[in-house]
């Protein structure tokens, strides 16, 4: 006989259902089930079922009688007196309870996941319901019945986690479900489910989740989700995780102990794995193989850092620009991103709290690089790859010897032509051996060999015994041989290629920089690169795209010229002017409206590219970002002063426009020390702090960045350039606006608009004048503010400025709506948003559709706001402007207070707070108390409202906007806490200044 107590009562016999009888007696089965094997008196059971009621004694006899004819036909249960009570003989299997727990303890010690999956599959489908969902809890044992429910609970989320491991997402998806709809702040669950979903591509429905947890959390506990679930969902909204791994290395061979040694790691949950081993061993192939393996593992993302510590010519990456780079893979804007490395540590390591995420550190130079790149959050793992051994609290260690000979002989037999080595083992086993037994110097090897297609194999084999070591100092002279060889048999243009590139500032190059390099026109550096690429001597990363291995740089440095002694210097010069004249031609196809205010190169270069077409050109800036800030980084550190800080000045539109600000701070900070060494030089003190500046203040430095406008004003003066003291006019008035200084920003931006009308800057005189009208519009002069719009718009539209007219078209559009002009107002907006479409600029899309459902709840059409503005911040998602995120929030704080949703609106008005204290914005950080203020109100919560209605009050009222006199007029009709505790607080104010 079978008991079933996982869902309501049941007792089955050879397949069929057995009559249990009326619920008293039903409880009485319980009672004796829950004490199985254990003697239960009658008085025990009578004080448990009918509380001890004596006249019910008589009637336990009855039911057990009843119980036992119940049971006559099974032979394996019976009900027997003892002395001390009656007990229920029964078997442990019988009983549903015991058996869940005993296939849970078996899938906790299986050691093979199939297995596991298949014994928590089995307990699960016990379940039928909740725990004895029939019966009284009460009328049997009460609080002493300890239920099994969360077991149960625990069992679907640990089977979950196994399919998801399993990529059997539909089964977790399907058994998850029931679960989370019926406790939504099962966090865990919810959790999991959400992963199922995505994993499913049902993005849609993990949002729902989400929100779904969310409002129950809130609800229930007053509490938001956990830092997981709200990763997953933007992961959900943004799209698939972020995975940095390039294209496993071709034709891996061997190295099949430390791959288990990785996976096994990875499989217990551990932090990292350090991989060390000479140069050329295969550290970074085996680490990138490992994390191709393991994808199905994390699959919340996959990140890759290269730290650049044995890197020839670079510099070890510092820890903050990995965190910086690593958190922008995982998705936080740049304006979000912390400027100090302990707080972008806590929000890398927030970010990954919850999730499965894999991060491979690849050539760390030594452990105090990587100690805060090292993921703390169970679930995530680290691969680190260095020259070095780590140290213990870095990760479980594996130590990369060469390989094997069967490995090595094999990697070279699956490399070259298996017609030209057959027989020839001997022969192989040799080559691989002078190889040194390395991947690297294998692959030159075997390219060298394909290439030759008449050299026997023994001619390879003396060609490398014949070669000279690598480097006579070192151990691994060896392995250089067949390095050696290939460069030895290369002709004259390809050996200056060679020794030239391992002096190459960046990680890569293209073919027109090296025809630059090697002072060659294109088409004869396309074919010596394609011949060193041929012979494994450079990897091609992309069409026409090289990097050259860290060895081989090492190699290729320590060749001697055999030309001359300046041949490095003067290539680099070469390629430097490359640089310096294609970005030049790029930012000024990229950003035609900066040509008046950017530096002249004063240099040439016969093959730089010329560029008509924007696309085109941004992303030749963006592909070389990278070449061009190690290009900063040389001319800065090499005596080369000019370039360095001209490439800075240059490079500043995309820094600003892409909202890279770390990278646009040191390039820029480099130039300001470059350009401080000679006091005379108001050329390039004036280009680089202006530009310096608008870093600054895009950073909410604001401070700094009105001091360094400041300097910079009298520098363009002693010029005589007026555009650049128009503009820097601009970029004083901004900071000095943000600070609260408005009556001053308007006298900056006054004078900087009669200049910029001076020079005829039609450009410039709408960007003064948009800003006018912006202040004006906060101190409440529409009027004049519309009319100040309106002659933006109309100079933009005369110049063809698209995405200066889209700018413009919105601020106009918020003039009209508050004068009551909503027709209009929508009509600007919407061209607003067609004009940022047609040039691909999310920014000022997001803001239009945040304007049009600004109107559209001005109008009380609340479900049309609510639209727009969820496009809104689906287009934002990606987008890193601090002020359009502000903006967003704080709109659809006043949306949902609209709809009488007091719990969103304070939640949207509390991050716009957050964000405006952040970048120092004085304006949005009025408003946003001020909606803080009354959400709070609305909610009952009036102790926590009057800090809020105090700070909206001074700030709007130091700043001289009319929003002062509303906001005391609303406090002053409040007859709650709010009102009397703000009103008293006033007085007393004022008391003590009198």
């Amino acid at each position: 006989m079978e008991f079933r107590m996982l869902g309501p009562l049941e007792a089955w016999h050879e397949g069929a259902k057995v009559d249990l009888g009326d619920q008293q007696q039903r409880f009485v089965l319980v009672v004796l089930l829950l004490h199985a094997n254990k003697p239960v008196s009658t008085e025990r059971l009578t004080e448990i079922i009918w509380g001890g009621n004596p006249e019910r004694r008589t009637l336990v006899r009855g039911y057990i009688s009843k119980l036992r004819a119940a049971f006559r036909q099974a032979d394996d249960v019976s009900i027997d007196k003892e002395p001390t009570g009656y007990l229920l003989r029964v078997g442990a299997d019988q009983l549903d309870t015991v058996r869940f727990e005993r296939l849970r303890a078996e899938a906790a010690h299986a050691d093979d996941r199939g297995r596991k999956i298949e014994l928590l599959r089995a307990a699960v489908a016990l379940w039928r319901g909740r725990f004895l969902e029939d019966i009284d809890n009460d009328r049997v044992g009460g609080p002493e019945v300890i239920s099994p429910d969360e077991s149960y609970f625990d069992a679907v989320g640990d089977l979950a986690e196994l399919e998801l491991a399993a990529r059997d997402h539909r089964s977790a998806r399907d058994r998850l479900r029931p679960v989370v709809r019926m406790d939504p702040a099962r966090q865990r669950h919810a959790e999991l489910l959400m992963r199922a979903l995505i994993a499913g591509g049902d993005r849609v429905g993990a949002v729902r989740v989400f929100q779904d947890v969310r409002d129950a959390t809130r609800a229930e506990y007053g509490m938001d989700p956990d830092p997981a679930l709200r990763n997953l969902a933007a992961r959900a909204e943004h799209g698939e995780p972020p995975s940095a791994l390039p294209t496993p290395v071709r034709w891996f061979t061997g190295r099949a102990a430390e791959l288990d040694v990785i996976e096994a790691a990875a499989a217990a949950e551990r932090r990292a794995v350090w991989v060390s081993g000479a140069p050329g061993v295969g550290k970074s192939g085996l680490a990138l193989e490992a994390a191709h393996r393991l994808r199905h593992r994390f699959p919340d993302g996959q990140l890759l850092v290269r730290l650049n510590g044995f890197t020839p010519n670079m510099p070890p990456m510092p820890v903050e620009d990995a965190l910086t780079q690593l958190l922008g893979e995982l998705g936080v804007p740049p304006e979000q991103i912390p400027s100090t490395k302990g707080r972008k540590f806590a929000l890398y390591q927030a970010k990954l709290h919850g999730s499965r995420t894999l991060v491979v550190l690849d050539n760390a130079v030594a452990p105090d690089q990587v100690q805060l790149l090292l993921p703390e959050a169970t679930g995530c793992f680290a691969i680190v790859t260095s020259r070095r051994m780590g140290e213990p609290d870095t990760g479980e260690h594996v130590r990369l010897s060469p390989l094997p000979s069967d490995d090595a002989i094999a990697l070279f037999l699956a490399l070259a032509d298996p017609r030209r080595v057959g027989g020839k083992t001997a022969e192989v086993a040799a080559v691989v051996k002078r190889c040194g037994y390395l991947p690297m110097p294998i692959r030159v090897a075997a390219a060298l060999f394909r290439r030759h297609d008449q050299w026997p194999l023994e001619h390879l084999l003396r060609l490398i015994e014949e070669s000279g070591p690598w480097r006579t100092d070192t151990d691994d002279g060896a392995g250089a041989a067949a390095v050696r060889v290939s460069y030895q048999l290369l002709d004259s243009p390809q050996r200056t290629m060679f020794r030239l590139l391992g002096h190459l500032p960046g990680p890569d190059i293209d073919v027109a920089a090296a025809a630059a390099l090697v002072g060659s026109d294109r088409t004869e550096a396309r074919l010596v690169l394609d011949d060193l690429h041929e012979v494994c001597l450079l990897e091609e990363i992309a069409p026409e795209r090289y990097q050259m291995l860290d060895p081989l740089k090492e190699f290729a440095v320590a060749e001697p010229s055999p030309t001359t002694p300046s041949e490095s210097t003067d290539a680099l010069l070469r390629l430097l002017d490359f640089y310096l004249i294609t970005l030049a031609n790029a930012v000024d196809t990229a950003y035609p409206f900066d040509r008046a205010l950017q530096p002249a190169t004063g240099r040439s270069c016969p093959v730089a590219l010329a560029f008509t077409d924007t696309d085109a050109a941004v992303s030749w800036i963006a592909t070389e970002r990278d070449n061009l800030v190690a290009a900063i980084r040389h001319a800065a550190t090499h005596d080369l002063p000019e370039h360095a800080w001209r490439l800075a000045v240059l490079f500043w539109r995309y820094f600003n426009t892409t909202s890279q600000l770390e990278d646009w701070i040191e390039t820029l900070e480099l130039a300001r020390w470059i350009v401080s060494a000679d006091p005379d030089n108001d050329y390039g003190q004036a280009h680089v702090l202006l530009r310096l500046a608008t870093a600054h203040n895009r950073l909410g430095r604001l401070a700094d960045a009105q001091e360094l406008a400041v300097q910079t004003l009298p520098r363009w003066t002693r010029l005589g350039d007026v555009r650049g003291e128009a503009a820097t006019l601009c970029a004083i008035a901004i900071p000095t606006m943000e600070l609260g200084g408005h009556t001053q920003a308007m006298a900056y931006f006054a004078t900087a608009l009669k200049k910029y009308e001076q020079c005829g800057d039609l450009r410039g005189q709408a960007h003064a004048l948009s800003m006018l009208g912006y202040l004006n519009d906060l101190h409440g002069d529409l009027d004049l503010a519309l009319r100040q719009h309106q002659a933006s718009v109309r100079m933009l539209r005369e110049i063809d400025h698209v995405q200066g007219l889209a700018h413009a078209l919105n601020n106009l559009g918020s003039v009209q709506q508050r004068l009551g002009f909503p027709a209009e107002a929508l009509a600007s907006h919407r061209k607003a948003h067609e004009l940022a479409v047609e040039v691909d600029d999310n920014c000022t899309m997001a803001s239009a559709l945040n304007c049009i459902g600004n109107v559209h709840r001005s109008q009380g059409l609340l479900t049309e706001a609510v639209r727009y503005q969820e496009q809104a911040r689906r287009v934002a998602a990606n987008v890193s402007d601090a002020d359009l995120r502000t903006r967003l929030y704080r709109d659809s704080g006043a949306t949902a207070q609209a709809g009488g949703d007091q719990e969103k609106a304070l939640h949207a008005y509390q991050a716009a707070l957050d964000l405006a204290i952040g970048t120092g914005n004085r304006t949005y950080q009025a408003h946003a108390n001020r909606g803080v203020a009354q959400a709070l109100h609305a909610l009952g919560r009036h102790v926590d409202a009057v800090p809020h209605w105090r700070a909206a009050e001074e700030q709007f009222s130091a700043l001289g906007q009319p929003e002062a006199a509303e906001v005391r007029a609303e406090y002053a009709d409040l007859t709650c806490a709010c009102g009397q505790n703000v009103s008293d607080d006033q007085g007393g104010l004022d008391q003590r200044a009198t």
